[in-house]
């Protein structure tokens, strides 16, 4: 049995769980008791949706990466990349010490943590920025 299958039929089986507790949240009396036992349900079937969704795209992920050796390499230098920039962000990042209005303080470290993922946003910003604009370019060029 392939992994289609079985994905089909727990997907069915999902379906079908949500549609009983649909139907029984249907037919209850609403009180805020039974309110919130309904929506812990919902939350829970949708958690299991979530981590299944979530486990088998990392499965299929890692499946074709170790099957096709060219993607393989192009995902590291990807990664490799986005390593770098980080790596920048967290060398151009801010230090200071910052007080907070009810008297709390942030961290120096902390705070370096903030400036480097604002500063790695900037620059993957201007890295898209740049791509959409050369390739616009080259259409007009061309």
């Amino acid at each position: 049995m392939n992994v289609y299958k079985i994905s089909k039929i727990v997907v069915i089986i999902i379906g079908i769980i949500a549609s009983i507790l649909f139907i029984s949240a249907l037919g209850m009396e609403i009180s805020m008791e039974n309110n919130s036992y309904i929506v812990d349900y919902f939350i829970y079937v949708s958690y299991l949706a979530m981590a299944i969704a979530f486990f088998s795209v990392i499965y299929f992920v890692f499946k074709n990466l170790i099957t096709h050796k060219e993607q393989l390499r192009r995902a590291l230098i990807s990664l490799g990349l986005f390593a770098a920039i980080v790596l920048v962000a967290f060398i151009l990042a801010d230090s200071t010490e910052v007080k907070l209005k009810d008297g709390g303080v942030i961290s120096s470290f902390s705070s370096k943590l903030i400036s480097t993922s604002l500063n790695t946003f900037y620059i993957l910003a201007i890295i898209s920025v740049g791509v959409l604009g050369w390739t616009g370019f080259s259409k007009i060029k061309r």
